[in-house]
């Protein structure tokens, strides 16, 4: 067998690193508070039949990657057996190299599941059949998971017309782990989409509200506002390439829904008018109820029309957009706070270049009623790698307080990806570790530790308040 990968001292290059990690990061508490899990697996306490099911369906980083290499799709998203999908993914890994995905890989199978080999097509059969083994035995359920990963809260993804069921039945259970949700308005919002009137229609039946009006529009929303906050909810999330923002009056706006209610196409400015005052709208609510509002902009999405009307979205067909952010990001967080109705809000970027822009941003916003109330979010999507946790942390630090910072995330879709958090922590303490080595930092533990562990915990515990 080769020499273990994932050592204890993994990413941690000098004593004052290690010092750090193991004193003031290890061992805190993981809070997810943005991520897109299956309540209803979580719920359930599902136990996987074996690893394809729990570590390869769903996750498109690996897709990518095995498309990439040239492995044919019915061994990603298709009929071929798990084992043989497995087996795929396992040819895939050594040539993953530098990539995120062989260092995520390996720490997932030595984290959750003790496996120091290197995955490849040598060792599949016998990593295959020893981890599904063990996805039989207590402890290995999904909220065994959970447990063995020390996840004190998480939080997942929903649509307004979402029933919570799931999130109402762990409520009432005994989990060890608090599972909250966010709020994702994003498709009734989007009114240029082809399928607006049809998530209408969702939408009237889940609030018992007709829309026929905008005002009606916003009675149903506000009671999907209130159901969510009535069960625990106080997270709201958006997903857009940009921020829309265009002056707008109440009769513009209602003649534009009533125009698209109607089947009417609309101007890219009437959409942006429309779009500009329902999320106004959204975010004052949310500010009144206390929530936390979150922003992550930059994606471009279904960029493979093909494989898009064949797989769906969410599939792997998204990159990096290259958006223009500042104008309108500012406009619209001055309009929120212009009337002090703008609830703590965390910004991601998904474009590196923007790195600055929203680091500089959210100081713009900063205005002394919470501890860092405007936040510059953890590196999203692309960019929660080393390279660009590190960047990110390296434009807070220049433009802001890092001290303030609420921390890493997760964004997945698998309950495999929390050692992300491990590797985090690791990439901070390495920063830090190196500047007090240099002597740029003060060579003192206790003071920069502190710092760890309240990026890496108590910020979050404080900012999220749940």
């Amino acid at each position: 067998m080769a020499k273990p990968f994932i050592t204890e001292t993994f990413l941690l290059q000098n004593k004052f690193a290690e010092e750090l990690y193991f004193k003031y990061a290890e061992k805190q508490p993981i809070i997810d508070y943005h991520n897109h899990l299956p309540p209803a697996e979580i719920a359930a306490d599902r136990k996987f039949e074996n690893i394809s099911q729990l570590w390869i369906s769903g996750d498109h980083y690996k897709w990518r990657a095995m498309r990439t290499l040239g492995i044919n799709e019915k061994y990603i998203t298709g009929n071929a057996p798990d084992e043989e999908k497995f087996a795929a993914w396992a040819k895939t890994v050594p040539h993953t190299l530098r990539n995120p995905l062989f260092h995520w890989t390996q720490l997932e199978l030595k984290r959750y599941f003790d496996v120091d080999d290197y995955l490849n097509e040598a060792s599949a059969k016998d990593i295959y059949a020893n981890i599904n083994s063990k996805l039989q035995q207590s402890g290995y359920s999904v909220q065994g998971l959970l447990t063995k990963m020390n996840v004190e809260m998480l939080c997942t993804t929903e649509d307004p017309i979402d029933t919570l069921e799931h999130h109402k039945t762990l409520g009432n259970g005994n989990f060890g782990t608090k599972v909250n949700t966010a709020f994702r308005p994003d498709k009734a919002v989007l009114i240029e989409n082809d399928t607006y009137n049809d998530y209408l229609a969702q939408l009237e039946k889940a609030s018992g509200t007709v829309i026929n009006t905008y005002n009606d529009l916003k009675d149903a929303l506000l009671k999907r506002l209130d159901f969510f906050h009535e069960n625990g909810c106080r997270i709201s999330d958006l997903g857009f390439n940009q921020l829309p923002f265009e002056t707008f009056t109440d009769a513009e706006v209602t003649a534009i829904f009533e125009k698209r209610r109607h089947g009417g196409a609309l101007t890219v400015v009437e959409a942006d008018k429309f779009k500009t005052a329902l999320l106004l709208f959204l975010c004052e609510e949310y500010a009144t109820r206390g929530w936390v509002q979150q922003f992550h902009l930059g994606a471009m999405r279904n960029n493979n029309a093909r494989m898009h009307r064949i797989l769906g979205p969410d599939t792997g067909w998204d990159s990096i957009g290259d958006y223009m952010q500042a104008t309108t990001l500012s406009r619209f967080l001055d309009a929120l706070d212009s009337k002090d109705k703008l609830a703590k809000t965390i910004l991601y970027n998904l474009n590196p270049a923007d790195n600055e822009l929203f680091a500089t941003m959210v100081g713009n916003f900063n205005d002394g009623s919470h501890r860092g109330k405007v936040q510059y979010g953890s590196g999203w999507w692309f960019l929660d790698q080393k390279d660009g946790m590190i960047k990110q942390l390296n434009a807070l630090s220049n433009m802001g307080l890092l001290s303030c910072f609420v921390g890493m995330l997760t964004d997945s879709r698998s309950f495999m990806s929390f050692p992300r958090h491990e590797y985090f922590r690791r990439v901070l303490c390495n920063l830090l570790g190196q500047e007090m080595q240099t002597g740029e930092l003060p060579q003192d533990i206790e003071w920069v530790g502190n710092m760890v562990a309240d990026i890496c915990y108590r910020n979050a515990s404080q900012y999220f308040e749940y």
